[in-house]
């Protein structure tokens, strides 16, 4: 289940609205029915799970930020996880716990999580996987 924060920008403030639905995603809190805006942002439609009442809530943008679960559990017993199941890399590297096997993107960035992420920390595995070669002897 995917949970959701809705960041909200009201009135030049930027305020939060923990473990929000999006569109229908079953369970509790409340649910964000509708972006509302017909050239730009101007409010979100909210449905309380708990009161059963619909609201608006007037707002000039919205940023959705998807948590989720790294899809990694065929690396459990084989790499180091952490406790949310993140590959564990050796500082700003992309090297695991077992040596010529390295990750990146999603699955071991829990602080950015997005796909210019996963490109970016990809380079960096090439670039880690190709150096290790190299000490191997491999050219």
């Amino acid at each position: 289940m995917l949970l959701i924060a809705a960041l909200t920008l009201v009135n030049g403030v930027l305020g939060l609205i923990p473990n929000s639905r999006f569109l229908g995603e079953p369970g509790d809190g409340p649910t964000v029915v509708d972006v509302l805006g017909e050239k730009g942002v101007t409010g979100l439609k909210l449905h309380n799970t708990e009161t059963g009442k619909d609201s608006v809530l007037n707002l000039e943008g919205v940023f959705v930020a998807i948590g989720h679960k790294p899809n990694t559990d065929l690396f459990k017993g084989v790499l180091e996880l952490n406790d949310v199941g993140y590959i564990v890399t050796k500082g700003k590297s992309t090297y695991t716990s077992i040596e010529g096997v390295f990750a990146a993107g999603d699955v071991q960035d829990p602080i950015y999580r997005q796909a210019i992420t996963a490109a970016g920390t990809g380079c960096m595995a090439a670039m880690d996987a190709e150096r290790w070669l190299e000490g191997q002897g491999h050219k």
